[in-house]
């Protein structure tokens, strides 16, 4: 089986993150990615210098035609860029049955540049609802309303704690009917970690789409995403792109 994973999500012209980076780990962990990209972006390892929105419509046209022809597994989304394009991303995603959708609510890049605005923040709440797990870090919980403002949209919450204080990190998996699970490990002394977001959300879809439970897709998405830090090469000389290539994982078995 090679799960379909159907990516949503902005381009980064660095090969950082985005749709780069989904497409490398969704490669790299056995899937076939689809994209429909949201914005191209003039972005390297030391920000952002440009963003150019792709029109609503064509977004929802890229996802379309990937669906009716090629089938999707799962769906991961990232970056959106607008309200509109939001609302766009959600008819689609309405049509889909029994297709988990995993949300990454990109707000603000590695570098700081702010890539929704409160517009397209107060629009997430429409994914969310459409979404099996949600996965912000801590200023995006915030930004969202919180630990039950996410809950209360009926989605599971992947907490994540790299933006924490501390030398341990701690990812919680919340339900609601509380914590279902949790996964601590050592910080990564590493500036080169472009990309953690939307590479943790796109092994978690293409485990979902390859049928592993939740617990089971997070767990082996954070093994992906601490190795890659690791072997990151060290390009550019800001906050530099991880090593997806040089990661290897046994393929699951029994799914």
């Amino acid at each position: 089986m090679t799960p379909r994973i159907l990516i949503v999500a902005g381009s980064d012209s660095g090969g950082g993150a985005g749709i780069q980076a989904d497409i490398r780990t969704v490669t790299m962990l056995g899937g076939h990615p689809m994209t429909a990209i949201t914005a191209i972006t003039a972005q390297n390892t030391l920000g952002v210098s440009g963003v150019h929105p792709i029109p609503p419509a064509m977004v929802a046209q890229q996802m379309q035609v990937c669906i009716d022809d090629i089938g999707v597994d799962a769906v991961k989304i990232g970056m959106i860029g607008s309200a509109t394009t939001a609302h766009a991303v959600a008819d689609v995603i309405e049509t889909l049955r029994d297709v988990p959708i995993v949300f990454d609510p990109v707000m603000i890049a590695s570098s700081g540049a702010v890539l929704a605005d409160k517009e397209t923040t107060a629009a997430f709440g429409r994914l969310m609802r459409l979404a099996t797990v949600v996965t912000p870090n801590c200023p995006e919980l915030a930004a969202l309303g919180g630990v039950q403002a996410v809950l209360d949209t009926g989605s599971t919450l992947l907490a994540k704690g790299g933006h924490a204080e501390g030398d341990v990190i701690t990812d919680r998996l919340i339900g609601r009917d509380g914590e279902i699970a949790s996964w601590s490990g050592s910080r990564i002394d590493t500036r080169h970690s472009h990309g953690t977001g939307c590479t943790l959300a796109s092994a978690i879809a293409e485990g979902l789409g390859r049928g592993l439970a939740l617990t089971q897709a997070v767990e082996r998405a954070r093994a992906f995403v601490r190795e890659a830090l690791v072997k990151a090469p060290g390009l550019g000389g800001g906050h530099g792109p991880m090593g997806h290539h040089l990661v290897r994982m046994e393929e699951p078995r029994g799914f």
